[in-house]
């Protein structure tokens, strides 16, 4: 059963915890209609060489810009905006490793065209951003959601300029960033790239006054504001996000001295060094100065409107009827209805290089 959330929270969990669930209930709703294989739930049945499931934003990010017909290679690159090296290794995931599309031709003619199975998930996909936000007006109600969507036009525009509507992939240390690549066309008013947009601006500010993301601020530092040390194990169910994602997570805060793992009758605690605590201490200060920036430089009424829309659909998530409850509730088929449900929402998403799914999953 998802945790009750308390109004008040940050505002980067309020717009996580949505964009997580927009995310999930698109995800699952690809996973329904389009023939897949996964590492650990096997493979659609009857699928003949089904591509990998993979989360929306590997679709947000990359493969949108693959027309059904192909593209070459320098144009392909030059939608990513990416150099020869990055080009090289997203080919070689999305081709070889995850079969969504295959490279035809020789050097420098090379063409990118999806294959049968990444044909099939390119149309599925296109379609599927407007069919959950169609889901989301009739059950939140066309008021609520388009006031939701007008709270965050301003506020994206006004922090968010420039940013793609899709969160980063995180590497080391999980830092968000702004990457070379686009992420949405610009101007797009869709609610997940309204959120993103306004979710990464908040967490690149952060990061620029801080040694730690807040990905790892928000799903483990704040875990220690009364306790001295967390019982590694329990981690990635506080936090709502994989046990990978913690791994990444405790791997760096242990390298860079801000945490020590220490065992006691066979479990691993993760404990705060002094440094540690420090930087545990001040998340609550640093996410609480960029609110006050923004309601200064965007305006006070924006952002307390946003705030009320988010909280809006927030509140009460223990009800059955909570939205953000019915948006993750998986197909009985679906691979998230064959593992224990989270008891909640990450308060950052944690989007990996498995997939990119929200909750490092």
């Amino acid at each position: 059963m998802m945790a009750r959330m308390r109004l008040g929270l940050p505002l980067h969990s309020l717009l996580s915890q949505v964009l997580i669930a927009f995310t999930i209930e698109f995800d699952n709703e690809f996973e329904h209609q389009v023939p897949h294989r996964t590492t650990d739930f096997g493979s659609t049945p009857g699928a003949i060489r089904p591509p990998f499931l993979l989360s929306m934003v590997m679709w947000v990010r990359f493969l949108r810009f693959i027309p059904e017909e192909g593209i070459s290679v320098g144009a392909l690159k030059q939608a990513w905006r990416a150099n020869e090296k990055e080009m090289k290794n997203r080919l070689t995931r999305f081709s070889s490793w995850w079969g969504y599309v295959r490279i035809e031709g020789k050097a420098p003619d090379l063409m990118i065209r999806p294959t049968a199975g990444g044909l099939k998930a390119l149309q599925v996909w296109r379609g599927l951003t407007a069919a959950i936000e169609r889901r989301w007006r009739k059950r939140i109600g066309t008021e609520a959601f388009d006031e939701l969507v007008g709270a965050l036009q301003p506020v994206a525009d006004e922090v968010g300029t420039g940013l793609p509507g899709a969160m980063p992939i995180l590497g080391y240390g999980l830092f968000s960033r702004q990457e070379g690549e686009a992420g949405t066309e610009a101007g797009e008013t869709s609610l997940p790239a309204l959120l993103a947009r306004t979710l990464l601006a908040y967490a690149m500010e952060f990061e620029g006054d801080s040694e730690v993301s807040l990905a790892i601020a928000a799903n483990v530092l704040r875990f220690f504001e009364e306790r001295a040390e967390v019982p590694i194990r329990e981690l990635p169910t506080l936090a709502c996000v994989s046990k990978e994602a913690i791994a990444m997570a405790t791997g760096f805060l242990e390298k860079r001295g801000f945490a020590t793992v220490k065992s006691q009758a066979r479990t691993k605690f993760l404990a705060l060094t002094p440094e540690g605590q420090g930087e545990a201490g001040e998340y609550a200060k640093r996410v609480a100065a960029i609110e006050e920036r923004w309601r200064a430089n965007a305006g006070s009424k924006p952002v307390d409107r946003l705030r009320r829309a988010l909280e809006k659909i927030t509140d009460d998530p223990d009800s059955e009827e909570s939205p953000l409850r019915l948006a993750v509730k998986p197909y009985p088929d679906g691979w998230r209805a064959q593992v224990p449900a989270p008891a909640g929402l990450a308060h950052f998403p944690m989007v990996l290089h498995r997939g990119g799914f929200p909750d490092g999953s």
